[in-house]
């Protein structure tokens, strides 16, 4: 079964708020095994709209991306960010090897 990555594109219009998603947020990726592969960092935008922050996180399946995704804790944590980003998120199933 192939793996599966969320890819996030983030702009962060309230720092303060967003801190309280990250510290929520931070506790939920643990228990469905996501793995950071990419979080912050110096990024390039060639094409597309400009976002601030990317972030991809590996998951062992697309079932268990959409499982953490749709858990009650992490769209309780995505209430926090609420007014404070702008943000895409997409689930991609990996190239099966």
């Amino acid at each position: 079964m192939p793996k599966a990555y969320w890819i996030a594109h983030v702009t962060v219009t309230d720092m303060e708020q967003y801190q309280h998603y990250m510290t929520a947020a931070a506790e939920i990726f643990p228990r469905y095994n996501a793995k950071f592969l990419a979080r912050g960092g110096e990024a390039t935008s060639l094409e597309g709209k400009e976002w601030q922050r990317h972030v991809v996180i590996e998951f062992g399946n697309v079932e268990q991306a959409r499982a953490c995704y749709n858990s009650p804790e992490y769209t309780a944590a995505r209430q926090h960010r609420d007014g404070a980003c702008e943000v895409s998120v997409t689930i991609v199933e990996g190239q099966q090897t």
